[in-house]
C-alpha cells in the first residue's frame, strides 16, 4: 500500500507544533529519541524528520511528497513546490534590525552599508524592491551577533517575540515577510498518492476550523428566545429544544472564538441561564 510521506522539521517549536497537528488530526505514530522516520499506525503515512531548510528540496525532487514548513524558509530557497494550506502557527516575521543607539529613520539607511543574514534571497529582493544598494554578508546562523563585532550594520533575521534582539543589543526596523507554518506538496505528486494528500488536508482543516470555534449550550427564557437566536446564528441556525418547564427552552449553537465573551454578555443581558462552553475538536462543513 502506498504511503504519503510528510516531511517535519526534525526539533525546534515548528517540529512541536506539527507534530501536535497530526496528532490533532488523529494520525498517530511511534516516538523514539533521534528516530528519523516512523510509519502511522492509523494512517497510510510515513513521518520523515528533517533539516527545515532540506524539506523544499526533499520535496521538490520527490523523495518526500509533503512537508510542513515555515513560509519564510518556502520563499527563501524558491523551490518548485506548492503551498497547499497555511497553518496559522508558528508565526514569526523575517525584519531588519540595527544597534539600538543607530538613528534610524527608514531603509535608506542601509544604502551601501552591509547586511549580515540567513535569508540573502529575500533580503536583496526587499531591497531591490526599495531601490536600495547594500552589500549581503550570508550567515548561517548567530546574525544576531554580526552588528557587534564590526562585521555589519545591520542584520536581517527572524524575529517572534524581539527577546533576542533585545539581548543582542538591537531594534527592530522594518518587516521583509509575515510569516506562519505551511503545508507543502510536490507539484508533480504521483495520482495515487493525490487522494491521500487530499485526506490529509481534509482533517487539516477540520481541525483548524475547530480551533477558532466553540459549541455553546444554555437555557432560555422563552420570552427572550427570538432575541437569542440572533445573538446566535450558528452555521446555520441554532438548535432550540423544549425543557420540562413550559417557559424555558434549551439553545445549541456554535460560535466563534474572537466573539466569544461579546456574545455571552448579550446573552446574559436576554436572561440567558446554565451556559456552557465547550471546545470543539473537529468541524466539518
Amino acid at each position: 500500500m502506498n504511503k504519503l510521506r510528510i516531511a517535519i522539521q526534525k526539533s525546534g517549536r515548528l517540529s512541536e507544533d506539527s507534530l501536535k497537528l497530526l496528532k490533532d488530526c488523529s494520525i498517530k505514530f511511534p516516538k523514539g529519541k533521534n528516530k528519523l522516520i516512523a510509519s502511522s499506525t492509523n494512517f497510510p503515512a510515513e513521518i520523515l524528520y528533517l533539516r527545515d531548510d532540506d524539506i523544499p528540496q526533499y520535496i521538490e525532487e520527490g523523495i518526500a511528497d509533503v512537508g510542513i514548513l515555515g513560509l519564510n524558509v518556502v520563499q527563501e530557497v524558491q523551490k518548485n513546490i506548492t503551498i497547499n494550506q497555511y497553518l496559522g502557527f508558528s508565526r514569526c516575521r523575517l525584519s531588519l534590525a540595527v544597534p539600538r543607539e543607530t538613528n534610524f529613520r527608514d531603509v535608506s539607511f542601509f544604502e551601501g552599508k552591509k547586511i549580515a543574514t540567513s535569508y540573502p534571497f529575500l533580503t536583496r529582493q526587499f531591497l531591490e524592491k526599495n531601490g536600495i544598494n547594500a552589500e549581503i554578508e550570508y550567515i548561517s546562523g548567530s546574525v544576531e551577533i554580526a552588528p557587534g563585532i564590526g562585521l555589519a550594520s545591520g542584520i536581517c533575521d527572524l524575529v517572534s517575540t524581539g527577546g533576542t534582539l533585545f539581548s543582542n543589543g538591537l531594534k527592530e526596523v522594518a518587516t521583509i515577510l509575515e510569516s506562519e507554518a505551511v503545508v507543502v506538496s510536490n507539484p508533480d505528486l504521483a495520482e495515487d498518492k493525490k487522494p491521500l494528500l487530499n485526506k490529509l488536508l481534509f482533517r487539516i482543516s477540520s481541525t483548524l476550523k475547530a480551533k477558532n470555534y466553540k459549541y455553546i449550550l444554555l437555557n432560555a427564557p422563552n420570552k427572550q428566545l427570538e432575541k437569542i437566536i440572533e445573538v446566535l446564528p450558528g452555521m446555520k441556525s441554532p438548535t432550540v429544544m423544549p425543557l420540562a418547564s413550559g417557559d424555558w427552552s434549551s439553545v445549541h449553537s456554535v460560535i466563534k472564538e474572537n466573539d466569544f465573551w461579546e456574545v455571552i454578555d448579550q446573552l446574559r443581558e436576554y436572561g440567558a441561564q446554565g451556559i456552557l462552553v465547550v471546545p470543539i475538536e473537529k468541524m466539518i462543513l
